[in-house]
């Protein structure tokens, strides 16, 4: 991997781990999801309009045949992502969610598969498995009883799903468009679905507390503006497969912020399943990736036979 990717990829991570616990401070202040959804990207968005139109920019548009493909990944990856996100950390944890977020690259791996037709070893598919028995663990960690299931989980798990989608199909635009510009252009497409949220914002920004305010701006600033920005550029730079490896961390950065800003753990099954989650992520791309090297070496020698 290349280097500047990867510095670029753990500080992206970095700052991604500590939204989770920013979301939490920002709902639990007196922000509704809804508001607060809208208010970081339409901060995101006015950085990426000064950027856009800074003097001696020379940030281009989309070309037409590229727009559809730009709005829909926009809607995904950002709307559909941070609205299920958001709405989700009402009912669990922002520790839980960053370790739901995390099993992203396990919904990674199987699009690969069913979509793309990348062939899994033996070991890879164990590891996988054991990765949806995380997952259940800590879904089953977020209710009261041991078949008890918190609404968010489902929602957080809709987001891990969206965000894959959205780190697969960005990838060839970078052939065409700059990092800058295609996170901008993600940043406006799904700053749009949130403006259905716009009424009320005023008196939510008036009645909420300073330090939702200060969390919502932060939000606004890192996270959204600056984090899809480097992310970005790390990924045009690498492999998706190899920078997404660096999201591992992501669930331990969240549960660790949401320790010391927010004084809360997920519950104890809900870090054990992260914890065999993690796990078997590393257990896939470790060993799965050097079994499935050896299958596309021996279809290569049977090919030539």
């Amino acid at each position: 991997m290349n280097t500047k990717a990867f510095f670029l990829a753990i500080m992206t991570v970095a700052i991604w781990g500590s939204s989770f616990a920013a979301i939490s401070a920002s709902l639990n202040g007196g922000f509704p999801p809804g508001h607060l959804s809208l208010y970081r990207f339409l901060i995101a968005s006015l950085i990426f309009a000064v950027v856009a139109f800074w003097p001696g920019s020379k940030f281009k548009l989309p070309e037409k045949s590229d727009l559809w493909k730009i709005l829909i990944l926009g809607w995904i990856g950002i709307s559909l992502y941070h609205v299920c996100v958001t709405f989700g950390q009402m009912t669990i944890s922002a520790g839980t969610a960053g370790m739901l977020i995390g099993s992203a690259p396990i919904v990674t791996t199987v699009m690969a598969v069913v979509i793309l037709n990348e062939r899994l070893g033996k070991v890879g598919w164990v590891g996988l498995g054991f990765g949806f028995v995380g997952i259940i663990l800590i879904a089953l960690g977020t209710g009261d009883s041991s078949f008890d299931i918190s609404p968010g989980v489902f929602l957080v798990l809709i987001a891990a799903f969206a965000t894959s989608i959205f780190f697969v199909y960005q990838k060839p635009l970078f052939k065409k468009y700059s990092a800058i510009e295609l996170t901008a252009y993600f940043t406006w497409a799904g700053t749009v679905p949130f403006l259905f949220f716009s009424p009320g914002l005023f008196d939510t920004l008036q009645n909420a507390t300073v330090e939702a305010n200060l969390s919502a701006i932060y939000i606004g600033i890192f996270p959204t503006a600056l984090a899809y920005l480097t992310w970005a550029i790390a990924l045009s730079k690498s492999d998706a497969s190899s920078i997404s490896n660096t999201l591992y961390a992501e669930p331990v950065v969240a549960i660790i912020i949401t320790w010391i800003w927010l004084h809360e753990l997920p519950s104890p099954l809900s870090i054990v399943g992260g914890t065999i989650a993690i796990s078997s992520l590393l257990l896939v791309n470790l060993y799965g990736n050097k079994q499935r090297l050896t299958l596309k070496q021996e279809n290569t020698a049977k090919n030539h036979i």
